[in-house]
């Protein structure tokens, strides 16, 4: 993309951007390019991150490793559900994901974890999710029994109104109360490390995080 192309989308991304400073959007644009890689040179083709690279992105910068999570993350930012991260997905979903307010990461993280979209995180859903975050090890236990029994204690903690699956409020208050709980299901937000300038791991994660927050 020619400097004059590129200034314009920067200026354009930088209007709808609530986190983040035009040098930011620019520093970032150009990442997200050399991510792309030569595809972008090809008429015709959708220009933007897939599947596949998205995950790459979430499980070597941001430390993630559930794959169901990652999935839904990458929905989470794919707002127009072409298969695809957009440069315009790829910005706006990083200012939340990383400098959201928690207002913002609550209806995220919530998306996140509402597998079916239904509006309400179901027991099955919860089972789902926790079997598929906890389970890594062979135990002679019936491992799902005990899966069962964190679904009971987490309604117990978070279901306010008793009607046996969570909705948004439930969420909302059972997070204000205690902020760990954004992430009862699984991990759908950048771990500590990669929140740090002080990182010194992979070069993605340097780079990037240099260009974010310093």
């Amino acid at each position: 993309m020619n400097r004059k192309k590129l200034q314009k989308l920067t200026h354009n991304l930088v209007k709808n951007c609530k986190h983040f400073n035009k040098h930011e959007v620019s520093c970032l644009v150009n990442l997200f390019y050399n991510l792309v890689g030569d595809v972008a040179e090809r008429p015709g083709t959708v220009i933007g991150l897939d599947r596949n690279a998205f995950r790459n992105i979430l499980h070597m910068t941001f430390g993630m490793t559930d794959d169901m999570i990652m999935d839904r993350v990458f929905r989470g930012f794919d707002k127009d559900n072409d298969g695809c991260v957009s440069v315009s997905e790829w910005i706006n979903g990083l200012s939340l994901f990383l400098r959201g307010t928690l207002e913002e990461k609550m209806k995220y993280c919530f998306e996140v974890f509402d597998l079916n979209g239904d509006g309400f995180i179901s027991k099955e859903e919860m089972f789902h999710m926790l079997k598929n975050s906890l389970l890594k090890q062979p135990s002679e236990e019936d491992p799902d029994e005990g899966i069962k029994d964190l679904v009971e204690i987490t309604l117990k903690k978070m279901d306010c109104d008793h009607d046996g699956k969570l909705s948004f409020a439930d969420y909302e208050q059972a997070v204000r109360e205690e902020t760990l709980l954004l992430e009862a299901f699984g991990p759908c937000l950048p771990d500590t490390e990669s929140s740090s300038t002080e990182n010194k791991g992979i070069p993605l994660k340097k780079n990037m995080l240099c260009i974010i927050l310093l």
